[in-house]
């Protein structure tokens, strides 16, 4: 028996608890992990609270990411022992994730620890550091330099907007720092390492659809007039890399800075994303967010704070990264 976050629906009752599970109760898969660490991300905390429909059978274990030790294995690539994390594939929405001390899965979802790092340091990156390193991956590419100017990143209190606030701040770049949260200001300067910070009121009304060119490119968590707004704002042939929702799924926007300033607009999705890429992107992340930088960007709970920490999360009381504790 194992202790797992388990969520279930009865007769249209949504529920969340702690729960004992049986190891023969497992989903299918090729590779057994006992689980260090998960985390809490924005998904993660709609499926507990039920906010969301996140979920897509019941019951579920929640946990999109997680990071742990190979216990048995029938794929040729992981041997028991292996230090393996694993984001993104649908875990924790339509298999069995991370918010568990054991999971299940198919061994082609996981990935070999990067050289240097250990379980709880690839935690407090986890999926939203996974998703920032590509937003920034996607800026380095199309050959935004730090001296082109500012960055904007919007939602930058959160998780996926202050690492990725944090690594383009590494390596050069002025970061502006979009966030609906000013008490959070002193840690943002000095933690982080943004530049300018603006209220995000300043972007979540509908805007013009060309405006000044404040900014060399964006990373946009948020979505809907933030995101059209930020797509306004930049520059002459810049990119603008999109991850997230948090404001809606809505693009109430305009074609005029794709067709007249010649702006990318860039999905960015850490979900389906090629499994051959993913030991790259993993390299740079844990090169800019060594542990020492990640300490002061994350806080660990045990198992059984899982549900407390994603209410907070979603009322907007967690600041940068939740990991839990799950052995």
């Amino acid at each position: 028996m194992f202790k797992s976050l388990l969520i279930n629906k009865i007769d249209d009752r949504y529920s969340t608890q702690i729960a004992e599970i049986a190891e023969s109760e497992l989903p299918q898969g090729d590779v057994e992990v006992n689980v260090d660490y998960s985390s809490i991300n924005y998904k993660d905390a709609l499926a507990i609270t039920g906010h969301g429909p996140i979920v897509r059978h019941f019951p579920m274990v929640p946990g999109i990411d997680f990071a742990g030790t190979v216990s048995a294995s029938s794929h040729p690539e992981y041997q028991t022992g292996d230090k393996v994390l694993l984001t993104g594939w649908g875990v924790g929405e339509k298999h069995w994730g991370g918010l568990s001390e054991k999971a299940r899965v198919k061994g082609d979802w996981l990935t070999q620890l990067p050289a240097g790092a250990n379980s709880k340091h690839v935690m407090a990156i986890g999926t939203a550091g996974f998703t920032a390193m590509l937003c920034v991956d996607a800026l380095l590419n199309h050959g935004i330099k730090p001296e082109d100017g500012p960055v904007l990143v919007t939602g930058a209190s959160g998780g996926v907007g202050s690492i990725a606030a944090m690594i383009l701040a590494t390596i050069g770049y002025r970061v502006t720092a979009s966030t609906g949260r000013p008490e959070e200001a002193a840690w943002l300067y000095k933690t982080v390492g943004v530049e300018e910070i603006i209220h995000r009121s300043e972007l979540v009304s509908p805007g013009k659809p060309l405006q000044k060119e404040r900014w060399a490119a964006a990373i946009d968590t948020v979505g809907s007039h933030t995101l059209c707004n930020a797509c306004a704002g930049v520059r002459y042939g810049s990119i603008v890399a999109a991850c997230g929702m948090a404001q809606g799924m809505d693009l109430m926007g305009n074609v005029a800075p794709f067709i007249l300033r010649g702006v990318t607009l860039k999905g960015i999705d850490s979900v389906m994303f090629a499994k051959e890429k993913r030991a790259a992107i993993w390299q740079q992340a844990v090169q800019y967010l060594p542990e020492s930088r990640m300490d002061s960007l994350t806080t660990v709970y045990p198992l059984s704070d899982a549900i407390t920490v994603a209410e907070k999360l979603l009322s907007g009381g967690i600041r940068g990264r939740a990991v839990i504790q799950c052995s």
